[in-house]
């Protein structure tokens, strides 16, 4: 929480994921990866002028078609089948809201047996479209970890257990953490 403290008094609230939906903070999640933000946007915004931003209309589409719109993503064909591939998941589950119902560890292992959803992935998508207690591990975070001495394993998972130890069980805290992180170690790339 010290470090949680200070990143907050010095960065301020963040109140991240920007999205209207959470089916829209799931593809968000998919298509950001290695790839810049300003280019998710502009798949986001395609998917939505083209009225593709739901479950049954990406797992309808052509997967070609698909990749033409979200192509600005980079890695669109991978990421197209990933798509395809979480929104039948969502389908099959009774809906998205319904899909985030279940317990935590279960839907992490559904969400990891989609090829193109890793650990960083499936709990971005776990914490901020579902709201469940889980802590994302990106690169800033193993960076900071290490230069703080947060952690002292670079594994994955014993980052993520390092943060949840420390972390009040907060969802919100969680996030803020999480957007906190990144956000500094994008404004002071020397500290991370």
């Amino acid at each position: 929480m010290e470090l949680y403290n200070y990143l907050f008094s010095l960065l301020g609230r963040q109140a991240w994921w920007p999205a209207d939906s959470p089916f829209e903070v799931a593809v968000g999640a998919v298509l950001t990866q290695n790839v810049s933000w300003k280019n998710v946007e502009k798949s986001i915004e395609t998917l939505k002028r083209k009225r593709m931003m739901s479950p049954q209309a990406i797992a309808k589409a052509k997967l070609s078609h698909l990749e033409s719109l979200i192509k600005a993503s980079g890695f669109y064909r991978r990421k197209a089948r990933t798509l395809k591939e979480l929104s039948k998941l969502f389908i099959s589950s009774g809906g998205v809201g319904e899909f985030f119902e279940g317990e935590t560890a279960e839907l992490r292992k559904k969400l990891l047996s989609i090829k193109g959803i890793g650990p960083e992935t499936a709990d971005s998508i776990l914490l901020y479209a579902g709201g469940h207690l889980i802590f994302p591990v990106d690169n800033y975070t193993r960076r900071l970890s290490k230069k703080f001495g947060i952690c002292s394993s670079q594994n994955y998972e014993a980052i993520r257990q390092c943060f949840e130890m420390e972390l009040p069980k907060d969802v919100e805290v969680y996030k803020e953490m999480h957007a906190l992180i990144v956000e500094f170690c994008k404004r002071f790339k020397s500290e991370c």
